[in-house]
């Protein structure tokens, strides 16, 4: 017999909704508003009772659309890659917080509504993190990141590449520079015209990965190179080689393992404009562009 979720339902103080909406996560976004434009189901990651971060998650592509998250500076060892779900997505009432997949067969209630470990399991593609643990201090928080909810199918040349690369530069630069909360969200760009997929229509790939952050309390003796990355800045990145060239080029000199999965640096105002464009809708990522309050 597999796993039955439907076992697995909260009492009193447990028994909190953490998927339809974003209010008890709403911290996890700069001044409470999250990104607008994008429609899906709205998950408050919830590990060992504590909520660490935010995801918009799409239920058609069995993955996220962004997950958004406070910066931390990371601190000790990557934790293990110890994978979870989401119990909420398959049963409303069941436990708030996220689970470690269980040994042997699954609930078939979890099996269509998320992705799972099978998913991945000799395809060509790596889990690759949205809320990533390199941006985090505490260990929960850390170990929080690791739901499949929070991952997309990315292939390895930009998950160990550039985008590797871009999650360390932002590490960096968030923790010289800024002195006050960091909000950051990473999302995906979806194919234009035919969808990619994981194991028979299990999980939808997406074409590019993009990611943003927000700091209004930074150093005002920035380098120069750094001038315009505060209050906010962002950045896409490839996730096929055979993509075209109109929104990231290709640098053909890069080493073979990489060539094809560049990230692209860009004003908010420019990751905005292709969203739009691939959306069909205007898509705001941060509350007035990242703005200070009046």
């Amino acid at each position: 017999m597999g796993f039955t979720l439907l076992t697995l339902t909260c009492f009193w103080s447990l028994c909190l909704a953490e998927v339809g909406e974003f209010t008890p996560c709403l911290q996890f976004f700069y001044n409470s508003w999250p990104p607008k434009g994008l429609q899906g189901t709205p998950i408050c990651q919830r590990y060992e009772n504590i909520t660490h971060f935010a995801t918009l998650y799409s239920r058609p592509r069995r993955s996220p659309w962004f997950s958004g998250y406070v910066f931390t500076q990371p601190y000790g060892k990557r934790p293990s890659s110890n994978w979870k779900f989401e119990p909420q997505l398959a049963n409303s009432t069941a436990d708030g917080n996220m689970m470690l997949f269980p040994p042997g067969p699954l609930d078939q209630n979890v099996v269509e509504s998320q992705a799972v470990e099978p998913d991945y399991i000799n395809s060509t593609y790596t889990r690759g993190h949205l809320n990533p643990s390199l941006h985090h201090h505490d260990h929960e928080d850390r170990s929080s990141t690791f739901t499949l909810t929070n991952t997309v199918p990315q292939t390895h040349g930009s998950n160990s590449g550039p985008w590797e690369d871009l999650e360390q530069h932002v590490n960096h630069t968030v923790s010289s520079y800024c002195l006050g909360e960091a909000f950051i969200v990473t999302g995906i760009i979806p194919y234009e015209k035919e969808e990619h997929w994981l194991k028979d229509h299990r999980v939808a790939v997406p074409e590019y990965l993009w990611s943003a952050y927000c700091c209004l309390n930074f150093s005002k003796s920035l380098p120069g190179n750094f001038t315009e990355m505060f209050p906010t800045y962002a950045a896409i990145g490839r996730n096929d080689r055979n993509s075209t060239e109109e929104i990231v080029p290709v640098d053909r000199g890069a080493h073979k393992d990489v060539l094809g999965y560049d990230v692209r640096r860009m004003p908010l105002d420019t990751l905005e404009m292709y969203l739009k464009e691939r959306f069909g809708s205007v898509v705001s990522v941060f509350y007035e562009k990242c703005s200070k309050l009046e």
